[in-house]
């Protein structure tokens, strides 16, 4: 039997000690199915505050309609750069305001959600980012992400 090389010892380690992460969500094809997020992975996540919303951006398939497999390096950037996202969690003042709201909530967790470009704070977390929008930053509610062309 050979000896582990520290390189080894380091993966083993790592491997034996992973937590379940956002990334876990996602199936071989890169289709996020929100039932497979761990309620251990939300509890890390950081919590918005007042009327703020947390959502996860759509990250989108790994290959093009035409079969073409995209690096994740590609997988990423389609991912800063899109503007739909899956609703985490909503802020303890979200939708509060009766007057600016006199119809209710515009969203609500889970609720999958199209929100502006640059809107809202990009926070880094292991296996990606979440964003915190305003709650008046929600342009509209949709079915299913894959209906927005993104590629």
């Amino acid at each position: 039997m050979t000896a582990l090389t520290a390189l080894q010892k380091k993966w083993l380690e790592e491997s034996i000690e992973r937590k379940p992460a956002l990334d876990d969500a996602y199936d071989n094809d890169g289709h996020f199915n929100p039932q497979l997020i761990e309620s251990s992975v939300l509890s890390r996540l950081p919590r918005p505050t007042g009327w703020r919303i947390a959502i996860l951006p759509y990250r989108g398939a790994q290959k093009t309609r035409g079969g073409i497999a995209l690096s994740e390096e590609t997988q990423k950037r389609a991912q800063v750069a899109t503007t739909v996202g899956y609703v985490l969690a909503l802020g303890p003042l979200a939708y509060y305001d009766k007057e600016k709201f006199p119809e209710g909530p515009w969203c609500v967790e889970k609720d999958w959600i199209i929100f502006g470009r640059y809107a809202g704070a990009r926070i880094p977390i292991d296996g990606g980012e979440i964003r915190f929008i305003n709650d008046d930053e929600v342009l509209g509610v949709i079915n299913n992400p894959q209906d927005i062309a993104h590629m």
